[in-house]
């Protein structure tokens, strides 16, 4: 009997998964997924990004029926495990038969014939939820959706965020609960107009003309735009790259950059390049350097800023080790520092992320962040500004490390909320007391960004 090519798909990158060098965004972005008919396309990446959210609750309800622990199974045989339970618990329009019959398919072709019965036994005793999940309001989840809610996080990183998140006692499990089900749900699709010159309300009636039904971001209004339905990926504006994906928290990111024409400006982790394509056209005219440490992440953005940067903007591509002293003789007027990080507030579209996390991690991450803006703050001009961001929710990775490094640096300081909000009136709600900038998929929509604006004292 044929495999279903969605699920045949979906299986192979499933399995690439397991080996935790790989994401699950940039394989669903090569020729066997996009080649395939838009239902087949559709299945295999919810089910990809579906059982990779849910993959606690998955293993939870494969042992309860096995009574079997799942690290015990092949990798091939959890994978397809994993596979038919989310498709039975979780998607409604797909045929249980179906699911099972193609499960003990592939289990065959995985030259695990002896694990088929297993497989099939398994998945028929498998049973949809009484209330199955429906990516509604939290406040709205049964009592065992909400079970599933935190089955499908490592406890770890569960008790983390109630101890940094939660009310006056700083320990409130319901805020941890809520941010996770805001990880859970299919994160909106949002753009960045390219061209900056270009009306945002011309390529709204562009893209709705092609189907693709937009409104206006609510912080990013400038060249931000949020999909409300439609295939952006179909449309002309995409093919021409004249509109890009970018969530509307990396684009405020870029924008507390604040570049002013004809200054010097230096983006340390550039690739891919969205960030720093965002800088050129802020910029207009100058200097950009664009750095990465990755050779392979440096070719990507090679091929993707000459398209986004002005004619009136100079750039250059190095490559350099951040934690190292940067080789460059002259200081820059405005440094962005978007550090490697956790990613824990990006689970929405990388859910694979906490199941590689550990707490030492964390530690670790820090450790490099530090080493990163020491030599960073060093090649800040006098009156320069530097952003310090990631895209981590926790605090070691973020305040610890701008509060490590300035405290033994002379000469240099944060903005402050009252600062930060003359600058960037429409971004005040997002700072807060401590004149952080700060992002949650559960408040905001957006993915979960932190950041701190650093100033060199004097004059430019």
């Amino acid at each position: 009997m044929p495999i279903s090519p969605a699920r045949k798909t979906a299986y192979t990158i499933l399995l690439r998964l397991e080996s935790g060098r790989e994401f699950a965004v940039d394989l669903l972005q090569r020729p066997e997924v996009s080649d395939l008919k838009d239902p087949d396309r559709r299945l295999a990446m919810e089910i990809v990004m579906g059982v990779e959210r849910w993959r606690g609750e998955l293993d939870f309800q494969t042992e309860r029926l096995t009574r079997k622990p799942v690290v015990e199974f092949d990798p091939e045989v959890r994978t397809i495990l994993r596979m038919g339970m989310y498709q039975i618990r979780f998607l409604e329009r797909v045929p249980k038969h179906a699911v099972v019959d193609d499960a003990v398919e592939l289990a065959k072709a995985a030259r695990k014939r002896s694990a088929a019965g297993l497989v099939n036994a398994v998945l028929r005793k498998c049973e949809s939820p009484k209330e199955r999940w429906s990516g509604g309001s939290f406040e709205d989840l049964s009592a065992e959706n909400l079970e599933s809610v935190r089955q499908a996080f490592p406890a770890w990183i569960l008790q983390r965020w109630a101890a940094n998140f939660g009310g006056p006692t700083r320990r409130d499990d319901l805020t941890a609960q809520r941010l996770a089900h805001a990880c859970l749900v299919t994160p909106r699709t949002t753009l960045r107009i390219l061209d900056g010159a270009a009306d945002p309300r011309i390529v709204q009636r562009e893209l709705e003309a092609e189907g693709v039904a937009t409104s206006p971001c609510r912080f990013a209004r400038a060249h931000g735009l949020v999909v409300e339905s439609g295939q952006v990926q179909n449309t002309r504006a995409s093919r021409e790259s004249r509109v890009a994906i970018q969530d509307e928290a990396s684009q405020l990111v870029a924008e507390l950059v604040a570049p002013e024409r004809r200054q010097r400006i230096l983006d340390v982790c550039a690739a891919p390049g969205m960030k720093a394509g965002q800088l050129a056209q802020m910029l207009g005219a100058g200097e950009l350097i664009a750095c990465d440490r990755s050779a392979s992440r440096l070719r990507t953005l090679a091929a993707l800023l000459p398209r986004q940067v002005p004619a009136g903007v100079r750039f250059s591509i190095v490559r350099l080790d951040a934690t190292d002293s940067l080789p460059f003789n002259q200081a820059f007027d405005r440094i962005l520092l978007d550090a490697p990080c956790s990613g824990t507030g990006t689970l929405g579209r990388n859910p694979e992320i906490k199941w590689r996390l550990s707490p030492y991690d964390i530690a670790r991450l820090a450790d490099l962040q530090t080493k990163m803006l020491r030599s960073a703050l060093c090649s800040l001009a006098p009156g320069g500004r530097l952003v310090y961001s990631t895209c981590s929710l926790e605090p070691e990775e973020n305040e610890q490390v701008v509060g490590k490094v300035l405290s033994e640096s002379r000469g240099f300081r944060t903005l402050g909320v009252s600062e930060l909000s003359a600058i960037h009136p429409r971004l005040a709600p997002l700072f807060d007391l401590r004149g952080f900038f700060r992002t949650r998929p559960d408040i905001h929509a957006m993915d979960g960004f932190t950041a701190a604006v650093i100033v060199r004292e004097g004059k430019q």
